[in-house]
């Protein structure tokens, strides 16, 4: 989905090609239930919500502002199978079922606490980690050391054409990590 078709605010949102190959790593199926956690505008999570015809979406987020166009695009799109949870994983997450699959954009420093939360949920839970800042793919690649996890790293670059006069540019995004690792015939995380 074009970003633009999203309402949108000053939180951070996770840009359609980016998105797309997350999407694409999390290897989702009609039932798959998905933790998006740090939902920021909602964009994974309402994407996710055409696929899963059957499955559930939580959309963890903390930011009021954030949590307020979650509910203003799960409106627009009409994505009931969307439920919006406000509050600071990995605490909102004690009450939920167990995920198939967990997409993370976000976690305020607290990235190995809810990744031990959701492995203990479901050892076999298919993740997908978006990351920018270089400490957070440092603590990422430390807690799958620690773990004895092999996973997939892919950096997305993306550039965009913009006009300046009769000429065009191109403009880069920052770049992303795409760290995804479990899923159904993998093995589980210990």
């Amino acid at each position: 989905m074009r970003d633009e078709v999203f309402i949108r605010g000053a939180v951070p949102m996770t840009k359609s090609e980016v998105r797309a190959v997350s999407l694409s790593k999390l290897e989702l199926s009609q039932d798959s239930i998905l933790y998006d956690v740090g939902a920021g505008t909602g964009s994974v999570s309402i994407e996710a919500a055409f696929a899963l015809s059957s499955g559930r979406i939580y959309a963890i987020e903390k930011k009021p502002e954030a949590i307020e166009l979650i509910q203003a695009n799960k409106e627009k799109f009409t994505a009931e199978n969307v439920t919006v949870i406000e509050g600071i994983a990995p605490h909102a997450l004690s009450d939920l079922e167990a995920p198939t699959h967990v997409f993370i954009g976000g976690t305020s420093g607290a990235m190995g606490e809810v990744l031990d939360t959701v492995l203990k949920k479901n050892p076999k839970a298919r993740i997908v980690i978006n990351v920018l800042a270089l400490e957070s793919v440092a603590d990422v690649l430390a807690w799958l050391k620690a773990h004895s996890v092999e996973a997939e790293i892919v950096q997305v670059q993306v550039s965009k054409g913009k006009t300046a006069g009769s000429y065009h540019m191109m403009m880069g995004q920052n770049p992303v990590y795409v760290i995804s690792f479990g899923g159904e015939g993998g093995v589980p995380v210990e």
